[in-house]
């Protein structure tokens, strides 16, 4: 209840409806909720593909799979598979309630381990909910709000029993996160490589872990595969030259569980890198009090760390190295910066936004911080300090919790209308794919174009995607310019001219008897043939 109601204050009870489109599609969350549903838009409508989750009509030859638009293939998958059952235009809303619950739920499980006080953990699950890094996923890149499953990572690491089935458990865990995002899948990983690793040193059953080391790697493979993640031929390497950036671009700054940005009223907004991700890595207050209670119950009581958590910690530890990237910042000062080579940085480019990578051991801090303080004070004092920090953290996030309401609150249901020339609809009946040239991930006026196509049941080109072939987009780029050129036009393609380049083609090439360029809600068109469709009824 406590994770649901984090969830609930934010966003209200509008997007729990799955029919409420709208507040996806206003404007105020970003692009991400809008790539999200214009890939289930296209995914749901279309034939299933080989793999399934092929999804070729958003993006045509740039279109690769639902992996790739951030759709969470888990839900996807399944609910394409419950279609004429059941029609579900947006489930977005019911995923962040879902989060919210198994974080609340699977921080109380996690903390079990930590203290056996019925209040601590309800305190401390609700304190591992109200946390910035988990709901400003929830306000965006909606995906990444699933962070219930580095929870469940954790909680399965810290087994100190010998759990039947482990292997099975990890396997599961490991590939339902794989068609939940990326991320989310990299630091799970690196969580059971560590239990794996601990098991092995406890000199565990070698044919069961010999297993395991199969059997899991193979389970996430298949789960990528049935996302589609393998359509993509090149792309998932960046490039240090992307204009989005490389590894280095988003990173962990020192001082970032400590800055409150615009999520705190009560401590100040520190100096910071600059970048997206940038004061999302903040604990609250009540977090920061937490471990400032850990450390002052550790001095009280000091305590090695036992040896089976050594390779947990260092996978932690390695986890937090990835996120501070080779570009070292304090308070949004650059601090150092280490000589890495070139193919190096191509490689972790493909986890580009590092900060992110930090969460694991933000979760395992809090939790250990509640195993300290229960050890030297008891469970029962522990809880009711827990209450008081969850209030605390409540006061002061207010800020932060109020700005992401205010993104949602009013927004229509429907889909915003995006064109409103009358051409568009008549147009919508007349091709049968659009295409936006010059053709590039998340180009000029992207989302309108592919709206527009969503809308109209037409495949597009116009797309936002996590990763892009580039090699296939320039291929493309070049094919339709020399159509452009030569007159040559794709039968039934509708062309929106994003460039100067692209329109002195088509005014050089066009028949304006038989063509029509004209501009539309502020966009060159060309559309071949527009007389003959006229004439023909089409």
């Amino acid at each position: 209840m406590l994770g649901a109601s984090v969830v609930l204050v934010v966003f209200g009870l509008g997007p729990l409806d799955p029919r409420n489109q709208g507040w996806l599609l206003a404007g105020p969350l970003g692009p991400d909720p809008v790539q999200l549903w214009l890939g289930w838009t296209y995914f749901a409508r279309a034939p299933w593909g080989w793999p399934p989750g092929a999804n070729p009509d958003y993006g045509l030859e740039l279109g690769t799979a639902i992996y790739f638009a951030d759709t969470i293939p888990l839900l996807a998958l399944a609910l394409k598979a419950l279609r004429g059952l059941v029609e579900v235009p947006q489930y977005v809303g019911p995923w962040l309630l879902a989060c919210g619950v198994l974080q609340g739920l699977v921080g109380w499980r996690l903390l079990g381990r930590a203290t056996g006080d019925p209040l601590a953990r309800a305190a401390g699950a609700g304190l591992l909910a109200l946390q910035p890094m988990l709901i400003n996923r929830m306000a965006g890149h909606t995906p990444m709000a699933g962070q219930w499953t580095l929870l469940l990572a954790l909680w399965l690491a810290l087994d100190p029993g010998r759990a039947a089935r482990r292997g099975l458990a990890w396997g599961a865990l490991l590939a339902a996160t794989s068609l939940i995002h990326s991320y989310l899948l990299a630091m799970a990983v690196s969580i059971w490589l560590a239990d794996w690793l601990r098991r092995v040193l406890a000199r565990r059953p070698r044919l069961g872990l010999a297993i395991e080391a199969l059997a899991v790697p193979a389970a996430v493979l298949a789960a990528l595969w049935t996302g589609g993640f393998f359509l993509l031929g090149s792309g998932l390497d960046t490039g240090p030259g992307s204009d989005r950036g490389g590894y280095g671009t988003w990173n962990f700054d020192l001082l970032a569980f400590l800055d409150g940005g615009m999520w705190s009223g009560l401590l100040p907004d520190l100096p910071d890198p600059g970048h997206w991700e940038a004061g999302s890595s903040y604990l609250g207050l009540g977090g920061l009090l937490l471990l400032a209670a850990g450390a002052l119950a550790w001095a009280r009581r000091p305590m090695a760390l036992p040896r089976r958590l050594w390779p947990l910690t260092a996978a932690l530890l390695g986890l937090l190295a990835f996120a501070v990237t080779q570009r070292v910042t304090l308070g949004g000062a650059l601090m150092a910066e280490l000589p890495l080579p070139a193919w190096l940085l191509d490689r972790l480019d493909v986890l580009r936004n590092a900060e992110r990578m930090a969460w694991p051991l933000a979760y395992a801090l809090m939790v250990g911080a509640v195993a300290l303080a229960d050890r030297a004070w008891g469970g029962r004092r522990v809880g009711w300090l827990l209450l008081g920090l969850l209030a605390l953290q409540w006061v002061d996030l207010r800020p932060g919790l109020a700005f992401r309401h205010g993104l949602v609150a009013g927004a229509p249901s429907g889909v915003p209308q995006r064109l409103f020339d009358p051409f568009w609809a008549e147009a919508a009946g007349r091709y049968v794919r659009v295409r936006a040239v010059p053709a590039v991930n998340m180009g000029e006026g992207w989302e309108s174009i592919a709206r527009f196509a969503a809308q109209a049941g037409l495949p597009t080109d116009s797309v936002y995607m996590a990763r892009v072939d580039e090699v296939a987009a320039a291929a493309l780029r070049a094919r339709v310019a020399a159509e452009l050129r030569d007159g040559r036009y794709e039968p039934g393609t509708l062309y929106v001219l994003r460039d100067a380049a692209s329109l002195a083609l088509a005014r050089g090439s066009h028949d304006p008897t038989r063509d029509l360029l004209r501009q539309a809600d502020g966009y060159w068109v060309l559309a071949p043939g527009w007389s003959e469709r006229i004439a023909e009824g089409r």
